[in-house]
């Protein structure tokens, strides 16, 4: 019997041995501590990817009601990490923000679909939404991180992505050195859902790179559940204080 590759078989063969020939010739290195990565590694280490801070259930319950519950819009929300000012993550992140490494997105944004899968089975969506950015930002910068996040997630869970739904339709100030009551006022009626028939009876997730006070997630929750949708959930890469 004579056995014959199918010819998905055949590019997945070729595939990995142009994966090693690049790794040999251009070896990739880990973004945070540039040693060089092995063939089953993307972006970071194995040691550095488990350096990073888990956030635990305890943590994730406690961040919800604190910042999700009371508001309203918002029916679950899970972020795998908690971020550390020169931490492993943030040279992650500022690279894919500031520096165009897309591939830092993809790659974080299928962590988060993992564990996903692995952490909230219960969760149902429809469409997955990245936080938009509005735009003269995203002129300014050229893209939007987040869109990269969630192209990650729906390599994991065949869930489509769509940016064309809602829109930030107000400049805001960068909210880095506010409070939360400061953020609050800051992004108020920012959002604006363009395309209703899109999103009305949907269970979406909201994608953003980093939840700090939740005052975004928050307001752009509230368009979309005041203009149809059945559940927002919410998630991140990272969680900060």
């Amino acid at each position: 019997m004579v056995y014959t590759k199918t010819g998905g078989d055949v590019v997945t063969m070729l595939g990995n041995l142009l994966t090693v020939f690049l790794n040999f010739f251009i070896p990739q290195l880990c973004q945070n501590c540039n040693n060089k990565l092995q063939t089953d590694e993307k972006v970071l280490c194995k040691e550095c990817l488990h350096s990073i801070l888990p956030a635990d259930d305890f943590r994730l319950t406690a961040e919800y009601n604190k910042k999700f519950f009371q508001k309203g819009f918002i029916s679950g929300f899970y972020s795998p990490f908690l971020f550390e000012k020169e931490g492993v993550l943030q040279n992650v992140l500022h690279n894919l923000k500031y520096k165009k490494r897309f591939q830092n997105g993809i790659y974080l944004g299928e962590l988060l679909g993992i564990f996903l899968r692995k952490n909230r089975p219960e969760w149902k969506f429809d469409l997955i939404i990245p936080i938009p950015l509005h735009r003269l930002k995203k002129a300014e910068r050229g893209y939007n991180q987040s869109f990269y996040i969630s192209k990650g997630i729906k390599k994991v869970m065949q869930i489509p992505v769509n940016t064309k739904v809602v829109k930030r339709i107000r400049y805001t100030e960068t909210q880095t050195t506010m409070s939360k009551t400061e953020r609050e006022n800051n992004i108020a009626d920012a959002f604006k859902v363009v395309k209703i028939k899109d999103i009305e009876g949907k269970r979406i997730l909201l994608v953003d790179d980093v939840i700090t006070t939740g005052a975004t997630v928050n307001e752009c929750s509230k368009a979309l559940i005041n203009s149809g949708a059945a559940k927002v959930y919410a998630v991140s890469i990272s969680l900060a204080d």
